[in-house]
């Protein structure tokens, strides 16, 4: 099989994934809003990134972020239930990891992303291209 054969047939799969799991097209989006929401929060997103050199516990991501329990407990709340983090207890501490099986490997995906299409948006306001926002050329 060729290789753009094989790339159709991938993209195909993942259109009907969702059916073949039992999944509604509107669980679909539903679970894609709750997933995507789970990184609009700038907090989470700290936690993710610091979670990506090794497991933290509530008190060492307090004191890192310099934020109060409640806010970083809803956070880590969050990622939990979303299955961005792992949970592990070790005497009377429990211990954050990052899911490395999915969100680590994402992370790496997203990193890319962001450098190659997202972060020259916050150096000079233009895209890819060379637009700058509003339509002129730079």
């Amino acid at each position: 099989m060729n290789k753009n054969k094989l790339i159709h047939k991938h993209e195909h799969m993942n259109l009907n994934h969702h059916k073949e799991h039992g999944i509604s097209e509107k669980e679909l989006y539903e679970a894609y809003k709750i997933f995507f929401g789970t990184l609009v929060s700038e907090s989470r997103l700290k936690i993710i990134n610091m979670l990506r050199s090794g497991r933290m516990n509530v008190s060492e991501i307090i004191k890192e972020l310099n934020m109060d329990q409640t806010h970083i407990s809803h956070d880590l709340q969050r990622l939990r239930r979303c299955g961005f983090v792992k949970t592990e207890k070790a005497g009377k501490f429990i211990y954050y990891s990052l899911n490395k099986e999915t969100i680590g490997q994402l992370m790496g995906i997203i990193d890319g992303h962001m450098s190659n299409y997202c972060v020259h948006i916050l150096r000079n306001d233009t895209d890819i291209n060379g637009v700058m926002k509003g339509g002129g050329e730079k």
